[in-house]
């Protein structure tokens, strides 16, 4: 690689260091290698079924501690909204009216994401506002073809000479129509949500939000705008915290030869990391609970309640598994546990930790055991919503086996896995859930000590994409996953949630769905 000063100096300005840049060339010329699946979790291999009982006794012991509890909401929020309306935005690339009509277009182009659109038109929480525009600009609106009126009303929603929607970032789109004049977008959602479950004793709740820096001052200006309002109405003061992607975090892009892919006018090109660059914004942060959700799912409030018991309940998951690991380590410290203890710890490990032991350990000298038990349990920990699989995208739980032969339970991503290998392939596609970024994570050790994170990530667990840009094909580096790699190393314990808790809004028409509509269709 030949360095310019100039890409010294941009290397540096981003926080970063040449032989960082030159480690990741190296990682797109060796690639990354797949992951090995082992077996797909499932129910009693994995994936923990809980009673109606367990989980009512769960909740109660959540909410027996909130007294001492410090909890934390953590938003990803950062994704901006040009991927929702992709099939919008292609529609206007393509969609000519005055040369055919909608239906020629739509069946040529077998458009059913555009047929969903214009059916359910009037019952998207932004169709008012829209019209407004529209018939500002275009007075005889009503006199024109279907397909010219369908073709105006997605520009003016999309387009900077409309409402700009393409542009927005996703937490401040409209996302549930309530009354007219009521409209909320899911940033607040998520605080009503949040009342639910994540606040103290003395009604107070602690939200961050992961977001672009450019949205920093639209992100306060929502909240100063529904502040009042959302706080009468939960009897909640919430604590907002906003922080960026670390610039550190942004990785180099490649040509398909792996040589640094440069811009028309000569300077490297550095991506975004993805969402695995976050760890260090998790990081930074310190509760004893912390909630992960992303900013696309949620739902009207009238299932809020709903949702919000099911939150306990994984909270509750979580202080029961702490409050025994921090035992036994707490007794570790103390004394040499006797062999029934030992047993009893090992079946702890197994059944409710999910680790597998080394098929020799019983042969381990008594210090190896003891190391063994202390590195095993002495580590963030995280309880993840699983729930079943019927074709959504998202992360899957399985068994992978690491180069030292032995098994881990983890969160994998489809490009992790190489899919021209039969057995591979099988595995995946007997896989039975997947994980909806439904995480409750302890940090704190047995100490009070906070981990930290970055020590528990898997730095082989990224993978590569390809991408183009300005027509040029290259690859990109992404870091490994928040919920993936970069929790590769901690506790995971996956407990089967139900698949009303998962309502993402990947497409502008999921927002026709139940979860998203006060009032469903006749």
């Amino acid at each position: 690689m030949n360095i310019s000063d100039k890409d010294i100096k941009l290397i540096k300005s981003k926080g970063l260091t040449i032989d960082k840049v030159l480690s990741q060339i190296e990682i797109f010329k060796n690639e990354i290698p797949f992951v090995s699946l082992r077996n797909a979790a499932t129910i009693g291999n994995g994936i923990s079924k809980l009673s109606e009982h367990y989980q009512s006794e769960l909740s109660k012991l959540y909410d027996s501690r909130l007294e001492t509890l410090e909890t934390l909401k953590f938003v990803p929020a950062s994704g901006a909204a040009t991927r929702m309306f992709k099939e919008l935005f292609r529609f206007l690339d393509n969609y000519h009216y005055e040369k055919e009509s909608l239906n020629s277009y739509t069946n040529h182009e077998k458009a059913d994401a555009i047929r969903l659109f214009l059916i359910g038109l009037e019952k998207f929480p932004f169709y008012d506002m829209v019209m407004e525009k529209v018939k500002e600009a275009y007075p005889n609106f009503e006199s024109l073809s279907e397909g010219k009126q369908l073709y105006i009303f997605v520009e003016m929603m999309l387009k900077e000479k409309g409402l700009n929607y393409g542009a927005f970032p996703k937490g401040l789109l409209p996302f549930h129509k309530y009354t007219l004049d009521s409209i909320a977008t899911s940033f607040e959602e998520h605080l009503y949500e949040a009342a639910g479950y994540n606040k103290d004793v003395k009604d107070h709740s602690r939200l961050h939000f992961t977001i672009s820096q450019e949205h920093l001052e639209a992100f306060k200006g929502e909240f100063e705008r529904i502040e009042k309002e959302v706080e009468e109405k939960t009897n909640t003061t919430f604590d907002i915290s906003y922080s960026f992607q670390k610039p550190e975090t942004d990785t180099i892009a490649v040509t398909e030869d792996n040589e640094p892919f440069r811009l028309e006018d000569g300077s490297l090109l550095f991506r975004p990391g993805g969402h695995g660059a976050l760890i260090e914004n998790l990081n930074d942060l310190d509760a004893d609970i912390i909630y992960i959700k992303n900013i696309d799912n949620v739902v009207v409030r009238k299932y809020q309640d709903e949702l919000s018991s099911y939150k306990k309940v994984l909270a509750g998951k979580l202080i029961e598994i702490q409050d025994e690991v921090f035992r036994i380590l707490n007794s570790l410290d103390k004394k040499t546990p006797t062999e029934a203890e030992l047993k009893d710890i090992k079946k702890f490990l197994v059944n409710q930790l999910n680790v597998r032991l080394p098929l020799d350990f019983d042969k381990f000298s008594e210090k190896y055991k003891l190391e063994f038990l202390r590195e095993a349990m002495h580590r963030p920990i995280r309880v993840c919503g699983m729930v079943i699989n019927e074709g959504e995208p998202g992360g899957g739980p399985f068994w992978i086996k690491k180069d030292n032969g032995r098994l881990t339970l983890q969160i994998i991503e489809a490009p992790q896995i190489d899919k021209s290998d039969k057995r591979q392939k099988d595995i995946l596609d007997s896989s039975t859930h997947f994980n909806p970024v439904d995480l409750v994570c302890g940090v704190r050790d047995y100490k009070g000590k906070k981990f930290n994170l970055l020590n528990f990530v898997d730095p082989d667990s990224g993978f590569i994409t390809k991408k183009t840009l300005d027509g040029k094909a290259l690859k990109a580096l992404e870091l490994p996953g928040l919920w993936n790699g970069a929790m590769a190393n901690w506790i995971s314990v996956f407990v089967e949630v139900p698949l009303t808790t998962f309502n993402p809004v990947k497409s502008v028409n999921d927002l026709l769905k139940s979860a998203h509509q006060v009032k469903l269709f006749s």
